[in-house]
């Protein structure tokens, strides 16, 4: 076990905390009243995960995360949030006495199913080389191996800046 004011402590330290935003960012995006806050919610869940990527050795992606989603989605849907109406939109009706319940129950079912099966499984080490972050090899990787991902990776960009678009097509009243 090391001890926690070592280099490998403190590394599982800052590890937690990124892990630990990124939850409370998904938690308030997902609770929040306000469109505002629940864009500051994602923001702190996306900068959250790019904390992560920067622990599983990929400073690259970790930047990219931070500059495409934290920043230009994020900023593309606060964007959206200005040029719409200022009024508040109708709440849609009431939910139903046990959604909650049932999607705690739900959620708790299937974070043990997984749990159960991640201490049931014989992990093996990964067996890959080493990359040293090179912004070629990323790049290489992307457009070869990783295309369907990096594809993807657009496809997302295009429904967010469209999404913001719906959002803003009325406009604000004068």
């Amino acid at each position: 076990m090391t001890p926690i004011l070592s280099p490998q402590g403190l590394a599982g330290l800052v590890f937690l905390g990124c892990v630990a935003m990124t939850i409370a960012g998904a938690v308030v995006a997902t609770n929040a009243g306000r469109l505002i806050r629940a864009v500051t919610g994602l923001a702190l869940c996306l900068v959250g995960v790019a904390g992560i990527y920067y622990f599983l050795d990929s400073p690259f992606v970790a930047l990219m995360q931070i500059l495409i989603y934290a920043g230009a989605v994020c900023v593309t849907i606060v964007f959206a949030v200005m040029l719409a109406e200022p009024h508040e939109l109708k709440r849609i009706g009431k939910i139903h006495a046990l959604a909650g319940p049932a999607s705690i129950l739900a959620a708790a079912v299937l974070t043990w199913g997984l749990a159960a099966l991640a201490v049931k499984t014989a992990w093996q080490p990964a067996a890959c080389r080493a990359n040293n972050g090179a912004v070629e090899e990323v790049g290489q990787s992307m457009l070869t191996t990783y295309s369907m991902s990096f594809e993807l990776i657009s496809v997302v960009l295009l429904i967010a800046i469209i999404g913001s678009l719906v959002l803003a097509r009325a406009g604000r009243s004068k």
